[in-house]
């Protein structure tokens, strides 16, 4: 979270360069151009939740970090679902009533019902922060880890509407860990989901500094160099319902971290997934996967640590993807204001280069404090686009900086094709420009009507549920994957779809965004073509399915060894 006052020389030079090489008008083809507008409906669906932070004068660090949200077709009807973490009492804030996290059911008809109770996934008392969704017992019902300061929560799914707390069973607490963000990932391909666990710093209100002016309303919340940082955590699954802490063993939790975000990607394609982890301040991981039980941090030596100029800095949300159609993930990692959002792109060979200025992403993040971060096709044109969800940390950041705000507008920045970054966020509506504390950010199609919408939570505020309104003006693909030999999830396969003269690629993959757990279904952007050439899966477990002659505009269920098998998606009426 460090502050700085101006652009360095090189990177002025950097934009100078990056704006006088602006892509070919058409770079992005065959697809209907016009913005789609993504409207607030959280407050006419039912969604009554607000996050409560228990904020206090004593600015306890936890207020401000949280928190999260995410997708969950927890009753496998094929509409998603949706949580939204929340805080609890702490010794400065008793509030009137218990705080709970939220499960809502989505209806089918465009509204939600609050079944918390029903389902018991409420974590009380836990001082939420994010949440993981993923099936680690493959019974077919995804499971909720929800993740918190001094310990995490995981809620087995009974298959019949309610959870149970498996926590103590299976081994993964996280006792004395403050933890952010998680990922499910099969790391050792053995067909088992396993747990990486991306925590924060060591910080307990016995040791809550003072930070800021000693004047009255000037204290803020501490920077996170004044505490120590944590190791990540590493569960390996053991297929019995319960975990092995391989956090040593494995090499993730050698050396501390002040861990924010993960996301899990094969990021070199030899077939094992691979582990990246934003840190806050300090340098990010990359673990690569050795295949045998074990990783190697490579942040350094794959570009990815630092900035180009060799910057630390404040390292909160990220997300992969092929952002040029080259087939290999780059990454995006969004930081605090006086710094900017990273784009590291891919070359293929092992290695990463800070493509932020090139790409035109990095100018218009200076002044935002990003949070949520995922890669989206909006408009379904067939490039890869870029969301972020902005706040400040310090609720009294104007006494500071007086064109700093605390709450901030979303940005979404549009792939015009080649890799090159056009900021569209004022033409996507005035709920899109609203601006918000924002935290957590999952991106899902909630309606099952072809494009894609955002749920956001907002720290200390209400969530809003932005609904695509136009993004199917264009054609396209959403698949579903089911694995037998590899996990029930398909965390780690890897998809190729042609489409005319259109090819991309994408991942099952883990983690993602900040704290929150996105929609299990990879979504493909056709722009105007109608049908789909083939789609191929490459699966953990090294089998390959291979589908041929299909039509767009639909959601497919791909099951390993069987190919294209019949599921149920219904459209929300009125969508």
């Amino acid at each position: 979270m460090k502050q700085r006052s101006a652009l360095s020389r090189r990177e002025l030079l950097q934009v100078l360069a990056a704006l006088a090489s602006r892509p070919a008008a058409g770079a992005a083809s065959q697809a209907v151009t016009s913005n789609p507008v993504f409207v607030d409906v959280a407050p006419s669906s039912g969604i009554t939740f607000q996050h409560d932070n228990a904020a206090s004068p004593e600015k306890y660090l936890i207020e401000t970090m949280g928190s999260g949200c995410g997708w969950i077709d927890y009753d496998q009807d094929g509409l998603m679902d949706l949580y939204l973490v929340n805080g609890a009492a702490t010794r400065t804030y008793q509030p009137r009533r218990p705080l709970r996290s939220a499960l809502y059911r989505n209806n089918g008809d465009g509204s939600f019902s609050d079944l918390t109770d029903k389902a018991g996934v409420g974590a009380e008392t836990l001082f939420g922060m994010g949440v993981a969704v993923g099936d680690y017992d493959n019974d077919g019902f995804p499971d909720l880890y929800v993740l918190g300061y001094d310990r995490c929560i995981l809620y087995h799914n009974n298959g019949n509407g309610t959870f149970s707390d498996a926590t103590a069973r299976a081994g993964v607490a996280n006792r004395g860990k403050w933890g952010s963000s998680a990922a499910w990932l099969d790391y050792d391909n053995d067909g088992r989901l396993d747990l990486v666990v991306a925590n924060y710093v060591d910080w307990s209100p016995d040791h809550n500094l003072w930070c800021g002016e000693h004047k009255p309303g000037y204290r803020g919340y501490c920077h996170p160099d004044v505490y120590k940082g944590q190791t990540p955590t590493f569960y390996h699954n053991n297929g019995d319902g319960t975990f092995t802490d391989v956090s040593q063993s494995s090499g993730v939790g050698l050396k501390p971290g002040n861990g924010l975000g993960v996301v899990t990607f094969d990021y070199d394609n030899d077939g094992w997934q691979d582990i990246f982890i934003a840190n806050d301040s300090m340098t990010n991981f990359l673990f690569h996967n050795n295949r045998d039980g074990t990783f190697r941090e490579i942040g350094y030596l794959a570009g990815v640590a630092a900035s180009a100029e060799g910057r630390t800095e404040a390292g909160m949300g990220t997300d992969a993807a092929d952002t040029a159609g080259g087939g290999w993930l780059d990454l995006v990692v969004t930081h605090l204001d006086f710094e900017h959002a990273r784009l590291y792109r891919n070359l293929g060979d092992g290695s990463f280069e800070d493509a932020t200025f090139e790409t035109r992403l990095g100018y218009a993040t200076f002044h935002m404090s990003g949070f949520g971060a995922c890669f989206m096709d909006y408009d379904n044109d067939g490039a890869c686009d870029i969301f972020m969800a902005n706040g400040h940390i310090l609720d009294n950041i104007q006494l500071y900086h007086r064109d700093t705000q605390y709450a901030e507008p979303k940005l979404m920045f549009r792939n015009t094709g080649r890799g090159i970054f056009e900021n569209v966020s004022h033409k996507l509506g005035p709920d899109f420009r609203l601006a918000r504390v924002s935290r957590g950010a999952a991106v899902g199609d909630f309606d099952n009507d072809g494009d894609l919408d955002i749920l956001v939570s907002n720290n200390g505020q209400a969530p809003q549920l932005l609904r695509n309104d136009g993004g199917n003006r264009n054609h396209w693909l959403q698949v579903f994957l089911v694995g037998t030999k590899s996990n029930r999830d398909g965390v780690g396969a890897r998809v190729k779809v042609v489409s005319g003269d259109l090819t991309l690629y994408d991942q099952r993959k883990g983690g993602r965004s900040y704290q929150s757990a996105q929609d299990p279904r990879l979504h493909f952007g056709l722009g105007q073509r109608q049908a789909v050439d083939s789609v191929e899966v490459r699966w953990p477990s090294g089998t390959v399915t291979r589908l041929e002659n299909l039509r767009s505009d639909q959601i497919i269920t791909v099951k390993e060894g069987a190919g294209l098998v019949s599921r149920e998606f219904p459209r929300v009426r009125g969508s």
